[in-house]
C-alpha cells in the first residue's frame, strides 16, 4: 500500500512541477499524505489537473501492472482502491477538492463551497452507513470503524457552521 501511496503523490508532484507550482511540503494526516503547494499561480483547470493526477497515476499504475504481471493482484488492487477512495467527494480527499474546483469554476467559489459541503456530508453519511451495515451483517470487522469515523469527522469539520442558514 505504501508503494501505491508513493505513486499517487508522484502523480501530484509531476503535474505541479510541469505547471511550475512551488511545492512547499508534504504532510501526513489520517487519510495519508497531503502535498502542500502555493496554488495562487494555478488556474481552476491547472489545480484540477494537479488534484486528479494522483488518482490518475494510481489508475495508470494498476493498468500497467495488469498488462505486465497477472500475478500482481495485490499491487493492482492497492492502486485501484487508493484511486477510488481518493475520488470520494469528501474533503480533504482529492474527490472533494476536485468537486469544489469544478463547481467553483462553473458557478463561483460560494456555490462550490456549498455544493462540496453538502455532497461531502451526504457521501460520508452514506458510506458510514454502508460500512456500519457491512460490519453488522458480516459479524463485524472493527477495522472499518476508523474509516467510518474518519470520513464522518472530516465531512463534519469541513462543513461546521455552513448549514446554519438552511
Amino acid at each position: 500500500m505504501l508503494g501505491a501511496a508513493a505513486v499517487h503523490e508522484m502523480g501530484h508532484w509531476a503535474v505541479l512541477k510541469c505547471m511550475g507550482a512551488p511545492i512547499t511540503g508534504l504532510r501526513l494526516n489520517v487519510f495519508g499524505a497531503v502535498m502542500e503547494t502555493d496554488r495562487t499561480s494555478l488556474s481552476y483547470g491547472g489545480e484540477l489537473a494537479a488534484v486528479l493526477a494522483g488518482p490518475a497515476a494510481n489508475l495508470l499504475c494498476a493498468v500497467l501492472l495488469s498488462l505486465a504481471d497477472k500475478e500482481a493482484s495485490v499491487l493492482i488492487g492497492a492502486n485501484l482502491i487508493l484511486c477510488m477512495f481518493n475520488l470520494l467527494p469528501v474533503r480533504p480527499l482529492d474527490g472533494g477538492r476536485a468537486l469544489y474546483l469544478l463547481v467553483s469554476w462553473a458557478a463561483g467559489p460560494g456555490t462550490g463551497e456549498t455544493v462540496t459541503c453538502r455532497m461531502g456530508m451526504v457521501a460520508a453519511v452514506l458510506l458510514a452507513a454502508a460500512l456500519g451495515l457491512l460490519m453488522w451483517r458480516s459479524g463485524g470487522s472493527l477495522w472499518l470503524l476508523p474509516a467510518m469515523a474518519g470520513l464522518l469527522t472530516a465531512a463534519g469539520r469541513e462543513c461546521r457552521g455552513k448549514f446554519a442558514n438552511l
